[in-house]
């Protein structure tokens, strides 16, 4: 256990940030507008720190949960308030801390008063509390990441909700009118009836757990856990012993909740228009930072509490994974929407990253995790310079521009590269994560992996026709007057492309932190990866052309 509450500290400042610019002085003026938003600025860059120490001392060869924190909460029903970080905690601790204060200055200006809807929140309350809603959903993200106690995970998992749900239907990017308040209200309200539902499904699979474990005698006193680590090693050693029935069951409860999250086609319904409504800045938090937690809850819960149930489910849910690859390309083809494409491509990306998870192999989930993080970035990086683009022209359809490259070459190279890194272009992030989701995936499911291939070229074709309909052509008069990006807006776009291009470069400064958490996932579901087709021994007049699979645990599958 860490002498020094590391963990705790990173996830306390966003919050004491959030309370802090919360109780500013009404931000009346432009001074103090400005003061509220550096406030939240220097807490969110504290927290990029103390994340940058985490990944900086984070032992990929020592145990697999690090800097561990245990605080007694609620005694008689086991529940800690545990923290603890694997190789992939660790990743998705410093994209989220990465990408908040990002996410801040490139809304600098979203929560003005003369830059929100007369009908807003943002006008009936304080500037401020844009900003301090943006530090609670990144210290929520933080101690979801972070939990190694299930009921501690799932209180921040459905509190996270509430400052979402705000910032959703408070601020927007549409005009002042009756219709527009509406349509971000009913976002506001789908998103979190959505994600309720899932959560109150969950919270009934996590009372069934803890009820199982208490008559199994796990836990201190015999009475029951929450703890992450002895329910897995109780699972392992036959301890805690579930009948299929029951356990595929409670699966399904964590699992749905997980599946909202992420989304997994058919429950992404909610993601379109909560990206469209809101702000560039929020829909970038959204399906870069705040989606995450469902990814990777699957991964370290529903595949290490529930390992056989996993394995049951897999073939059905990579269906699902492979149906929302094709989908949600084959809608952002369509879209007339610059931010609803974005929104319909990343249900198209998060089905790759559940595929590469539920193949069940170490270049599949090497190559989910990779994803997260390279979707996270060449996400943001579209949407907030597509957030610019808007905010120039005050208009989201594509129709709307035109020989923008022409006025604003360097917006217009910033889109392109964010563009570029969606659909995968090799030297970019995204292109070694979802090449080893394919290969992982290939090696045990190779129908699935050539109909997922489809939706590659998908991409190709929307992040193309997109920029060719907005960036190139004759300049139109309503975006003749555009300015290019500015110096605050370069701030946001140069770290963002550097990274796309240096994890496209070199993965390996992700891949050393996250494959020992990989294989001990794998390890748990009692996985091999496939073994690749060779010559059979002693055969003779030619080799063998029936591939050999592994009969890890008594499944050849």
């Amino acid at each position: 256990m860490s002498s020094f509450p590391l963990l705790t500290v990173t996830a306390a400042v966003p919050a004491v940030g959030a309370v802090v610019t919360a109780a500013l002085p009404a931000a009346t003026t432009d001074a103090r507008r400005r003061s509220a938003k550096a406030v939240a600025l220097v807490f969110a860059s504290v927290t990029l720190a103390l994340a940058a120490v985490i990944a900086g001392r984070f032992d990929p060869g020592g145990a697999r949960y690090q800097f561990t924190e245990s605080y007694a909460w609620i005694k008689s029903f086991g529940m800690a308030f545990s923290l603890g970080v694997d190789g992939i905690g660790t990743v998705l601790v410093l994209l989220t801390a990465v990408l908040v204060p990002l996410v801040m200055l490139a809304s600098w200006h979203d929560a003005d008063p003369e830059s929100l809807p007369e009908r807003s929140f943002g006008n009936r309350r304080r500037t401020q509390v844009f900003f301090a809603l943006v530090l609670a959903v990144e210290a929520m993200v933080l101690v979801s990441f972070l939990a190694t106690d299930v009921f501690l995970f799932y209180v921040f998992f459905e509190a996270m909700l509430i400052p979402m749900y705000f910032l959703i239907g408070g601020f927007g990017d549409r005009a002042g009118s009756d219709e527009a308040a509406g349509q971000r209200s009913y976002a506001a309200v789908k998103f979190l009836l959505y994600n309720l539902l899932g959560g109150l499904v969950m919270l009934a699979a996590v009372i069934g757990l803890y009820t199982l474990s208490a008559r199994a005698g796990i836990g201190i006193g015999g009475d029951g856990s929450f703890d992450l680590a002895t329910l897995t090693r109780a699972i392992r050693d036959g301890k805690l012993s579930i009948d299929p029935a029951t356990e595929r069951a409670l699966f399904l409860g964590f699992f749905f909740a997980f599946a909202v999250k992420a989304p997994l086609w058919p429950l992404h319904t909610w993601l379109p228009g909560a990206m469209g409504e809101t702000t560039a800045g929020t829909a970038a938090l959204i399906t870069a930072v705040v989606d995450k937690v469902g990814t990777f809850a699957m991964l370290r819960l529903c595949l290490g509490l529930f390992p056989d149930a996993s394995k049951f489910f897999a073939p059905a849910i990579l269906v699902l994974a492979v149906i929302g690859i094709i989908y949600g390309a084959l809608l952002a083809v369509g879209q007339k929407d610059i931010k609803r494409l974005i929104a319909y491509a990343s249900i198209s990306h998060y089905g790759f990253i559940i595929l590469g998870i539920f193949a069940m192999t170490t270049q599949g989930q090497s190559g989910a995790t990779l994803y997260m993080i390279s979707h996270g970035i060449a996400t943001a990086a579209l949407m907030l310079v597509a957030g610019f683009l808007i905010s120039r022209r005050g208009s989201r359809l594509i129709a709307d521009y035109g020989g923008v490259q022409k006025i604003a070459p360097v917006l217009a190279g910033a889109f392109l590269v964010g563009g570029l890194a969606n659909l995968s272009l090799p030297g970019l992030a995204p292109f070694v994560s979802e090449f080893l989701v394919l290969v992982g995936t290939f090696t045990r499911y190779p129908t699935l992996g050539v109909v997922a291939t489809f939706g590659i070229v998908l991409s190709a074709l929307y992040v193309l026709v997109l920029y060719q309909r907005t960036m190139t052509g004759p300049v139109k008069e309503s975006v003749a007057p555009m300015a290019d990006l500015r110096a605050r807006e370069l701030l946001v776009v140069a770290p963002l492309v550097a990274l796309l291009i240096g994890l496209g470069v070199y993965p390996k400064a992700v891949t050393d932190l996250v494959n020992p958490a990989v294989e001990a996932t794998l390890a748990e579901v009692h996985r091999m990866d496939p073994k690749p087709v060779h010559p059979a021994a002693g055969q003779r007049g030619g080799f063998s052309h029936s591939p050999i699979h592994e009969n890890a645990g008594g499944e050849g599958k």
